[in-house]
C-alpha cells in the first residue's frame, strides 16, 4: 500500500492525492503536524532528509519526495503524460514554471495569510510576492486564452501541478475575478473523471472546511 506523508491543506500534497485518486491507486495518508515539528524529527528525516511533505513510501523502506517528481513516478506510462516528445517537454516546462515562478509566491502567501501567519521579519516580502504571483497568473491567463490545457490539448500533470495552488489562490488574497480563462480552466479540471476536491472526506476535517473552493 502506498503511504503518503502529508499536511492535508498543502497544495503540493493535494497534487499527489488528486493524481493517485484519478489513477485509482489505493493509498493511505499519514498526517504530519508541521506546526508541532513533525517533519523535523529524526524518524521523519530518515525518510526525507529535506524534512518536507509530501513524501511517499512506495514500499517498505523506499521513499520518494518532491511533489512533481512523485507525480511523474506514478503517471509514467499513463495518459497524464503526453506521448509526443514536444508535448512532454511543454508539460515539464509548465511544471518547472509552477515550482519556480508560481509556487514561491501564490503558495507561500496562501500559507502566510490562511494557515500559519506572516512570519516575523517577512512582512516586507508580501508586496513583492503578491506582484510576482499576479505575474504568474497573467502568464497562465494568456496561455489559457488560446489553449484548453497546459500541454497540448489534453489534461496532464502540468494541469494538476498548476491547479493545486491556483484554485485556492484567493486564500492568499489574490483577486481572481479578472481571470475568466482561469475560471473556465477550473471548470474543465473539475470535470475530469475522478476529480478530488482539496477538502474531500477526511481531508476536509484536517483542512477545517467542507465546501468546494471557488
Amino acid at each position: 500500500m502506498i503511504k503518503l506523508y502529508q499536511y492535508a491543506p498543502s497544495g503540493n500534497c493535494y497534487k499527489v492525492r488528486l493524481l493517485l485518486h484519478q489513477l485509482g491507486l489505493p493509498f493511505e495518508t499519514v498526517e504530519m503536524d508541521l506546526l508541532a515539528g513533525a517533519a523535523q524529527t529524526p524518524e521523519f528525516k530518515a525518510k526525507n532528509p529535506a524534512a518536507r511533505v509530501p513524501t511517499v513510501e512506495l514500499e517498505p523502506g523506499v521513499f520518494l519526495a518532491e511533489s512533481n517528481a512523485i507525480l511523474w513516478y506514478f503517471a509514467e506510462g499513463t495518459p497524464f503524460i503526453p506521448t509526443g516528445r514536444r508535448e512532454r517537454a511543454r508539460m515539464l516546462q509548465w511544471m518547472f514554471f509552477e515550482q519556480y515562478s508560481h509556487e514561491p509566491y501564490i503558495a507561500v502567501l496562501r500559507a502566510w495569510h490562511s494557515l500559519f501567519g506572516v512570519p516575523m521579519g517577512k512582512e516586507h516580502e508580501v508586496e513583492e510576492r503578491t506582484r510576482k504571483g499576479y505575474a504568474a497568473l497573467d502568464v497562465m491567463e494568456g496561455h489559457l486564452q488560446q489553449h484548453p490545457f497546459f500541454a497540448g490539448e489534453h489534461y496532464s500533470l502540468a494541469d494538476i501541478a498548476l491547479y493545486a495552488y491556483t484554485h485556492v489562490a484567493h486564500e492568499g488574497r489574490f483577486d481572481l475575478s479578472g481571470y475568466p480563462a482561469l475560471h473556465a480552466w477550473f471548470e474543465r479540471i473539475r470535470a475530469q473523471p475522478r476529480h478530488l476536491l482539496i477538502t474531500d472526506s477526511a481531508i476536509a476535517r484536517a483542512y477545517g472546511k467542507g465546501t468546494s473552493p471557488p
